[in-house]
């Protein structure tokens, strides 16, 4: 795990800065912006290490990473005086983000004392770990993994929407445009019927052990029904392609395939490989069946294995 995230930081450095060398140069607006955008991510950074820190709860950026980049993408549609490409953008990264939202609301995620919460599950056990569980190292990894990682990522997977700005950009809104937005709106149903499905198996599997009553069907413990019997994560497969597919629209304003934009949806897909790999190193060892599941079903896309 410790290589993962060393891995995983490290790529947060390498790839901007290679995909910087691609694509168009900034114009003076992008770059004011850009500089802009960056005050506010180095300000949530901190709050989010400061009020981990103190509650010692290291979720705060999962309470924001679904509302801060409606905050990105309409900074940078204000800045083009709400041109309707950006205004698409921004409507289609807002739906995304209520969705996401609402699926973490509903799990007791928010409350009036906005730094309490659910906490990621996967924290407390990690911090058991040797190496996690001493508490200095455990601070490094909360400010450079938790906030800083995390945080740049979701301002960088929102970037595309700044190439927007440049004065070749289409002013208006295009077929592909249209196709993109349309993409995105498809997978974030697919993203909220799979969460409804898990949603769905686990109150009622934490209902019938309340109850003393026969698990049954939920005796596996870990669903595996409905789009979870297609992959072992849609709603992962499905963020990552709207982020591969929001990408796309700097392709329509660029006309540049790559582009300096593309560092954050590349980083994303890596994170979630990282993040998935530590998740079912979890229920593997919690479910017995989760092995053959794994064996026999995609971890991201349908009707494909690669490897054992």
């Amino acid at each position: 795990m410790l290589i993962t995230i060393l891995i995983l930081i490290l790529t947060l450095v390498v790839v901007p800065v290679m995909s910087f060398y691609f694509g168009t140069p900034l114009n003076a607006l992008q770059t004011e912006v850009l500089t802009e955008m960056g005050i506010v991510l180095a300000v949530v950074t901190a709050v989010c290490f400061l009020l981990g820190e103190i509650t010692r709860n290291n979720s705060q950026i999962d309470k924001i990473w679904s509302i801060i980049p409606i905050y990105y993408v309409w900074h940078v549609a204000y800045a083009g005086d709400f041109a309707p490409r950006l205004v698409l953008m921004a409507v289609v990264v807002t739906i995304w983000g209520i969705r996401l939202t609402y699926n973490f609301a509903r799990r007791g995620a928010y409350s009036w004392k906005f730094w309490t919460g659910e906490e990621d599950y996967r924290w407390e056990i990690l911090r058991q770990r040797p190496g996690f569980n001493n508490r200095f190292v455990w601070m490094l990894f909360n400010l450079f993994f938790i906030c800083s990682y995390q945080n740049t990522l979701i301002f960088l997977f929102t970037l595309p929407a700044l190439t927007g700005l440049y004065e070749s950009a289409p002013a208006t809104i295009q077929l592909w445009d249209w196709v993109l937005a349309a993409g995105i709106i498809v997978a974030v149903v697919i993203e909220f019927i799979a969460d409804q499905q898990q949603y769905n198996f686990q109150t009622e599997k934490h209902r019938r052990l309340k109850n003393g009553e026969a698990l049954g069907p939920y005796s596996k413990g870990f669903v595996d029904t409905g789009l979870w019997k297609l992959v072992r994560h849609p709603n992962y497969a499905m963020e990552q392609t709207i982020w591969l597919l929001f990408y796309g629209f700097s392709v329509v304003a660029t006309g540049e395939w790559i582009n300096w934009s593309m560092g954050g949806c590349l980083l994303l897909v890596i994170l979630f490989k990282g993040s998935s790999d530590f998740s079912e190193s979890i229920s593997a060892g919690k479910y017995p069946d989760y092995a053959e599941y794994q064996r026999k079903t995609p971890r991201f896309i349908p009707f494909m294995k690669f490897g054992k």
